[in-house]
């Protein structure tokens, strides 16, 4: 009998859980009669009373919901990490606790996982949101694709489902500073797209403000591609030839007119455009410096404060009442 795992990240998502502990379970009577279920839920250091939620909705649901409670907030990538290194499933799933993606998407992944598919995507087609968000989105996955990982599916991803194997791969790997989704399709596996419509959140507000997403660029641009460093290196050399060329044009001048005043005004932009390049190419390979001696501390991507496997008969009462 398979088992499937489904790994839920939570931050501040208190008013969340009753409403997606219900959908998922309900979602079970799609699935083949054989297929047993695990939910892993990861809080993510929240600041609310995720936790409590949590517990309250393990006593409704005894002997399904796993919760892994981080000591602090280390960003949803790690605790999805955390969340694959406790499920214990045959196919493993990560899906948001806000329920913008379909749980009912995942009958058809379980499909193609049944088919031999070890990793299957769903990528948003269409959003039911809108505004500077969504916009940002696009652009963040169009420069991924084009600029980094060229086999990743359009419209972005959040929303996976895949083999233990992947599983194992991925928790070997520690990577820090990355995207765990982008490390699945790294690994060369072939995988299936499903299209689906990403849905509007109706509870809660996000957390994913724009300084995260900025780092979520730059994070996975730099660990992905080579394209920053080696923009350097060309445009190092470009900068290179010019000097080159003009140091020829300043002594040619000389030469014809030794009497020529030296032109300050060219001199300066010269010597502006080379120092601006300069401290952009110091705050790249400092960019790099730093990701290598984060790796080389060796820290945990996360700590673990307390795992709760199950509801206490207790809970279970409250749970009822």
């Amino acid at each position: 009998m398979p088992k499937l795992s489904v790994i839920i990240p939570c931050y501040f998502n208190e008013e969340n859980i009753p409403v997606t502990t219900q959908e998922l379970v309900a979602n079970e009577v799609n699935f083949p009669s054989e297929v047993t279920f695990e939910y892993v839920f990861v809080n993510d250091g929240s600041g609310d009373d995720t936790l409590g939620a949590l517990r309250h909705a393990q006593g409704h649901y005894p002997g399904r919901i796993r919760i892994v409670d981080l000591a602090g907030n280390v960003g949803s990538y790690n605790a999805i990490v955390a969340g694959i290194a406790h499920a214990t499933g045959d196919c493993l799933a990560v899906i948001t606790a806000d329920l913008q993606d379909p749980p009912e998407l995942m009958v058809q992944m379980y499909a193609h996982w049944k088919k031999g598919f070890k990793l299957v995507i769903g990528s948003r087609q269409n959003r039911e949101e809108t505004g500077l968000s969504v916009t940002l989105a696009k652009a963040f996955h169009w420069l991924m694709k084009n600029l980094a990982l060229g086999n990743i599916p359009d419209g972005g991803f959040d929303f996976v489902f895949f083999d233990r194997q992947v599983a194992i791969e991925v928790t070997k790997m520690h990577e820090r500073n990355s995207n765990v989704f982008y490390l699945m399709v790294w690994l060369g596996f072939a995988y299936v797209s499903i299209p689906y419509t990403r849905r509007k959140r109706k509870i809660g507000k996000s957390r994913w403000t724009l300084n995260k997403k900025i780092k979520l660029l730059v994070d996975s641009l730099l660990a992905f591609s080579f394209l920053p460093i080696r923009a350097i290196s060309v445009l190092g050399l470009g900068l290179g030839a010019i000097a080159l060329l003009y140091g020829v044009y300043v002594i040619a001048l000389k030469i014809a007119s030794p009497n020529e005043p030296a032109g300050w005004t060219s001199l300066m932009v010269v010597m502006l455009f080379v120092s601006a390049f300069q401290m952009i190419a110091l705050g790249v390979i400092g960019e790099y410096v730093w990701r290598g001696l984060d790796a080389a501390r060796q820290r945990p991507l996360y700590v673990v404060n307390q795992t709760y496997e199950d509801a206490t008969p207790e809970q279970e009462i409250a749970a009822g009442s």
